[in-house]
C-alpha cells in the first residue's frame, strides 16, 4: 500500500498541506504589516515572483533554510511563522484581520510623526468609546 494514502498519528493526511498554508498566510500577513510587495520580497530573498507567490499560498513548501531567509528579510523569529498553529487557523483571513493589516501598512506610510500620533490618539479615542 502507498503511504501517501496512509493517516499519520490519526491526523488527516493533508495536514502538512493545512500547515503549509498556515505558514504562508503567516508570510503574507507580515509582508504586508511591512508595506512590502510580493515582488519586494522576492527579491529580497533570492527567488522570482511566482515562487514567493506560490510560497503565500501554502502550494510550495519551504525548505527551513529558505524559512529562516524569510524571518531575517521580515525581521522576525523563526517561530512566528507557526504562532496560534494549534488555534482555529482558517484558510481565508477575515475581514478584521484584513483592515487590521492594511491600517497598519498604511499607517507604516505615514512619514509625518505628528500625523502619525493624531491617528494613534484617534484609535484610542474611538477604542474607548467601544
Amino acid at each position: 500500500m502507498n503511504n501517501m494514502s496512509m493517516p499519520r498519528a490519526g491526523k488527516p493526511i493533508n495536514r502538512a498541506t493545512d500547515i503549509d498554508r498556515f505558514v504562508g498566510q503567516r508570510i503574507r500577513e507580515r509582508r504586508i504589516m511591512m508595506g512590502l510587495s510580493q515582488q519586494q520580497m522576492a527579491d529580497m530573498i533570492g527567488v522570482t515572483y511566482q515562487q514567493a507567490h506560490k510560497y503565500e499560498r501554502g502550494i510550495n513548501r519551504i525548505s527551513a533554510g529558505r524559512l529562516f531567509e524569510i524571518a531575517q528579510v521580515l525581521n522576525v523569529p523563526v517561530s512566528f511563522f507557526f504562532d496560534g498553529l494549534e488555534g482555529d487557523a482558517g484558510d481565508d483571513m477575515g475581514q478584521r484581520q484584513r483592515m487590521c493589516l492594511e491600517l497598519a501598512r498604511n499607517f507604516s506610510q505615514i512619514s509625518n510623526e505628528r500625523h502619525q500620533e493624531a491617528l494613534s490618539q484617534l484609535a484610542r479615542a474611538l477604542a474607548s468609546q467601544s
